[in-house]
């Protein structure tokens, strides 16, 4: 259930409707917009009541809201718009704005991350990715520099104008990120990790949720929903692949299909990352390109200049060449589709 407020409502018309909420068990997530301020209701509001919510004061009318997942929904979203926009120390993801994030899969040393920095910039991304961290499959392959790793990009983030976007895997290393990244990803294998999402619903930084291998939609949702229903409001999903049985030619099945049905259920930003999601150098830049056609709000894309050398998932990186084609045919697909706000986000 959605509580939308008159713009004449005041603070005791609030209050008012927040106590009777906890009266009846649920909670109450009061979004203070700069025209509409709505209450979302959260919890069992089965046995609540729309007619009785409408006779408060200051209540302009109430939305009742199937979906499980209440604040991800665009029923949930302020100000009438239909999707979030996240402002990213001005560079805009979401509503129109594509962003293209680049970088290696892992962060090997300051020379090749600032060399790789320098070259995606060229190429006009606005974030250079890489991972501190590397949850690998086998405990014996390159688990990633740690907190020497986020300094780096930190440093080459400084010195080339990109912003950094890097993953946390745990408590420690989401407290190292909040430091040094601008933006957080959290990767397939936490997605569900429901103590650590309710970890960063109390943080104040955009969060990157990839989708779970094998997660639903709705089960991807709703793990944005614990983040929401922390107070973080920062939230964009990230599609990378899910699992497939056909591994000779892809790593994963890249769900496009996910792009419009996530605009018809959800305000959040939706990125798509079709290194993962393929796995193989040649599928990528087709991929990313279908993402702009789609409809997506990014791409986050794994580049490396040796990647015949790279200790992390070195077939799927572009070359920085590949990687400026890319994005010079995502410039043409953004004339062509006529989608003149996107290229304000591409240099």
């Amino acid at each position: 259930m959605i509580i939308h407020m008159k713009s004449s409502h005041n603070k005791n018309d609030l209050d008012k409707i927040k106590n009777r909420i906890e009266e009846l068990g649920c909670n109450a997530h009061i979004i203070l917009g700069s025209e509409i301020t709505t209450v979302s209701v959260l919890g069992e509001t089965t046995k609540l009541s729309v007619k009785e919510f409408e006779t408060y004061d200051g209540v302009e009318f109430v939305t009742r809201v199937s979906k499980p997942f209440k604040l991800c929904s665009i029923e949930g979203k302020q100000d009438g718009q239909k999707q979030t926009v996240i402002d990213v120390k001005g560079v805009k993801i979401g509503g129109g704005h594509f962003v293209s994030m680049a970088g290696p899969c892992a962060i090997e040393s300051w020379e090749r991350t600032l060399e790789i920095a320098k070259s995606v910039k060229a190429s006009g991304a606005q974030f250079l990715r890489g991972g501190a961290f590397k949850p690998r499959s086998s405990p014996y392959s390159f688990q990633g520099l740690g907190e020497e790793g986020l300094q780096f990009m930190q440093k080459a983030g400084a010195e080339t104008g990109l912003l950094t976007i890097s993953e946390a895997m745990d408590s420690e290393g989401l407290r190292l990120c909040m430091e040094y990244v601008d933006v957080i990803q959290i990767g397939a294998r936490n997605m569900q990790n429901f103590s650590f999402l309710k970890e960063l619903g109390k943080v104040d930084k955009p969060i990157l949720l990839k989708r779970g291998m094998s997660a639903t939609i709705e089960e991807w949702l709703m793990s944005a929903e614990y983040i929401l229903s922390g107070g973080n409001s920062k939230v964009i999903l990230c599609e990378r692949g899910i699992r497939s049985f056909d591994k000779q030619y892809s790593r994963n099945v890249l769900d496009l299909n996910v792009v419009p049905i996530l605009k018809e259920l959800t305000h959040l930003p939706v990125i798509i990352d079709p290194s993962h999601g393929t796995g193989h150098r040649h599928l990528v830049a087709p991929m990313a390109k279908a993402s702009l056609a789609c409809g997506a709000d990014g791409i986050i894309v794994e580049v490396h200049n040796e990647p015949q050398k790279a200790m992390s998932d070195g077939p799927q990186a572009l070359l920085p060449e590949d990687f400026e084609k890319l994005m010079k045919d995502i410039r043409k697909i953004q004339k062509a589709l006529g989608n003149e706000e996107e290229e304000s986000n591409v240099a």
